[in-house]
């Protein structure tokens, strides 16, 4: 079988502070949007919006450390979705599951300098 690779890098500004929950096995998901820009043919620019999910020791870092407004990058993976909403529709999604988040932005004191990586083994990859 030929090899395949699924790995998305984004280097973004956060648009919503990041959510944390826990899954019924007790482990932590965090989500969040990246805004990423892209030029267009007429000068201006055009914002795309992803939605990333981290777990475990990074989805607790992510948590603490970032906000919305600051740039971050985000190395991971693709992953699609279908579900039924309510009323019997369809849905798409896809989403970034991340496996490595760097702080671009600096943080005043807080712990997360600029250009810092998450915390060594926080790198888990999504259970699922």
């Amino acid at each position: 079988m030929a090899k395949t690779i699924n790995k998305v890098e984004l280097l973004g500004r956060v648009g919503t502070d990041p959510e944390m929950r826990y899954t019924p096995g007790g482990t932590a998901v965090t989500q969040l949007r990246l805004a990423t820009d892209r030029p267009r043919q007429n000068g201006e620019t055009e914002t795309d919006w992803h939605t990333v999910t981290c777990w475990a020791g990074l989805a607790e870092a992510v948590h603490q450390y970032v906000n919305k407004g600051e740039r971050i990058y985000v190395a991971g993976r693709l992953v699609q979705k279908t579900y039924e909403t309510a009323e019997g529709q369809r849905r798409h999604s896809a989403e970034v599951h991340a496996g490595e988040v760097v702080f671009l932005d600096n943080r005043n004191g807080n712990g997360a300098h600029a250009g810092d990586e998450v915390p060594a083994g926080a790198e888990e990859r999504s259970p699922f």
